[in-house]
């Protein structure tokens, strides 16, 4: 196995943590380098389900280590109660686990501030303050690990954050102020239960290459969430493209050797912003319900819609995609007809890439391509020689679309549900 990337092709949930699951039987090391507390990703083992939030699903398999990289910010609550979690599974947590002492974290007035803002205006964040963590970084402003763990130093830091939060909850918010000694006492607990996984990071993994072991690094949410190549201002507040990988493990291009792209058979986004291929409500309802759209980390009802080949391409240009794994093609079984967003249509004109001008997606009309449905159960189908007739077409028709070959298929969501796409296409 070449080191890779994994990462989500479409607005996020494309299915990632069980491709995740499925690959990590061929790494050594499996890596988490964005986003915080606001991803899930979901494995489902026989009868378990394992909702994973920070912590890489290559926990799931003994042997593995897993690293949460610098770039990612996290919330020191939500780590030691997933792992405490994990353990009550019966999964080993323990010297299998390192976090970067880079990562920033994340604190209860980034939470609060996350909340007041998106009162103010609504863009669908999950409200676990990760947008206001990633303001404190780019800013200079934010407390890391490695501040935690010097006692001197984090007093110091969170005494001067909090003095401006505290200005800014008073005079924008007309809010109550955030007490030092509270915040300090609790982050200090803490402080004891994750220092045992603070570590140099970035030094382990460029050994870890150096040595040939294999890396798999995971992405969180999906390329048009992606803060510079997605639909601005309706986005997360870090790079979930392939180019995230870099920045936030301390590994250079040329350690990454492939970048698959995983997506669904239609598209799903939640939250706010524009989704041209979006249902009407009663095909919404249906294949939300057979898809089990709801957000694993919130369990907010997820908006569905066609596949759309614009966004998709769009992803594969900006994440140099070298594979494709198509996810939830069983939940399409039903339909009689299947449709394609192959184009936009807006103002009179034709569009058939994804426009810089994200305002045009509230309005653009989509031109679908109408492909007959298959009617049958591929819940079962273990090959791609199986499948039926229009489901292979279906397949081959957005691999010609998307310009990148698909690698693997799932049809449901457990682990044995996946086949690789070979034979005659």
């Amino acid at each position: 196995m070449a080191n890779t990337v994994v990462v989500g092709a479409q607005w996020g949930d494309e299915g990632k943590g069980k491709i995740i699951d499925i690959l990590s039987r061929e790494a050594d090391y499996v890596v988490r380098y964005q986003g915080g507390n606001n991803a899930g990703h979901t494995v489902v083992i026989g009868n378990d389900e394992f909702v994973l939030h920070l912590i890489p699903s290559g926990i799931l398999h003994k042997g593995k280590i897993c690293v949460i990289g610098n770039g990612v910010v996290v919330d020191p609550e939500a780590l030691i109660s997933e792992i405490d979690t994990l353990r009550a599974k019966g999964v080993y947590v323990d010297d299998n686990l390192k976090v970067s002492d880079q990562v920033h974290l994340i604190f209860p007035y980034h939470k609060e501030m996350d909340s007041l803002s998106e009162r103010k205006k609504k863009i669908g964040t999950t409200g676990r303050g990760i947008g206001p963590c990633y303001t404190d970084k780019i800013g200079r402003c934010g407390i890391r690990l490695a501040d935690l763990l010097d006692d001197g130093l984090f007093r110091k830091k969170l005494k001067e954050s909090l003095e401006a939060k505290n200005e800014i909850m008073r005079k924008l918010y007309d809010h109550d102020e955030f007490s030092f000694e509270e915040i300090y006492n609790k982050f200090a607990q803490y402080r004891k239960k994750i220092a045992k996984y603070a570590c140099n990071t970035t030094k382990i993994l460029n050994e870890a290459v150096r040595k040939k072991k294999r890396l798999l690094l995971e992405g969180a949410q999906g390329t048009l969430l992606d803060i510079d190549h997605g639909t601005y201002p309706y986005v997360t507040s870090s790079n979930a493209t392939a180019g995230g990988a870099c920045t936030g493990t301390g590994l250079g291009p040329s350690k990454i050797d492939k970048v698959i792209g995983v997506v669904k058979a239609y598209t799903t986004r939640v939250g706010e912003g524009p989704f041209p291929t979006e249902f009407g409500p009663d095909l919404m309802e249906k294949i939300r319900q057979k898809g089990k759209e709801y957000g694993a980390t919130t369990g907010r009802p997820r908006r569905c819609g066609w596949f759309d080949s614009l966004i998709v391409r769009h992803s594969a240009l900006v994440n140099s995609l070298d594979a494709i794994v198509v996810t939830k093609l069983d939940v399409l079984d039903d339909l009689k007809k299947i449709k394609i967003a192959i184009a936009y249509k807006y103002k009179g004109k034709t569009y058939k890439d994804f426009p810089a001008n994200i305002e045009m997606l509230w309005d653009v009309e989509p031109v679908y391509e109408e492909h007959p449905g298959w009617g049958e159960d591929t819940s079962r189908v273990a090959s791609f020689s199986k499948l039926p007739t229009n489901a292979k077409k279906y397949l081959k028709r957005l691999e010609s679309l998307i310009g990148v070959k698909i690698e693997l298929v799932s049809v449901g969501s457990r682990r044995e549900q996946v086949f690789k796409m070979g034979g005659k296409r």
